[in-house]
């Protein structure tokens, strides 16, 4: 279930839009595909790796994702869940998401935020992005 603020009806589609680019990144994710997950950025997006690189604009991004993301040694069971939409404004939010990684044996979780922001075309795009793995005790 999504937790939202106020006004909910009136961002029900707004919430339909960020849920499904969410679902993108999953299935970038999980099919290691650059180019479906970069297509999902700002031009000059901000984005912070789980392990804390800062990568500032869509170039610095993309030459990270295109060396990490083909060569990452998980099977690609990964799960992505919206569990919160906090509107900034109407054409920008926050987005908290639930994150994990299934491998037999082996399992993490991460507890991205994301700030989309909506394009003059209608387009939501990832803007800003912090990620963080979540250490169980």
């Amino acid at each position: 279930m999504i937790h939202m603020t106020t006004e909910s009806t009136a961002h029900a589609a707004a919430i339909e839009a960020i849920t499904e680019l969410v679902a993108t990144v999953e299935r970038s994710q999980r099919n290691k595909d650059p180019e479906e997950f970069l297509g999902l950025f700002h031009p000059d997006a901000v984005w912070t790796t789980a392990h804390g690189k800062v990568l500032i604009g869509l170039d610095a991004i993309s030459e990270f994702t295109r060396e990490v993301l083909p060569a990452a040694n998980w099977d690609g069971k990964v799960t992505y869940e919206v569990i919160h939409v906090f509107f900034i404004r109407p054409d920008v939010a926050a987005v908290k998401v639930r994150q994990r990684y299934l491998a037999p044996g082996e399992e993490s979780e991460g507890a991205p935020l994301y700030v989309v922001s909506r394009q003059a075309d209608g387009r939501w795009l990832l803007t800003v992005g912090q990620n963080t793995a979540v250490v169980t005790d």
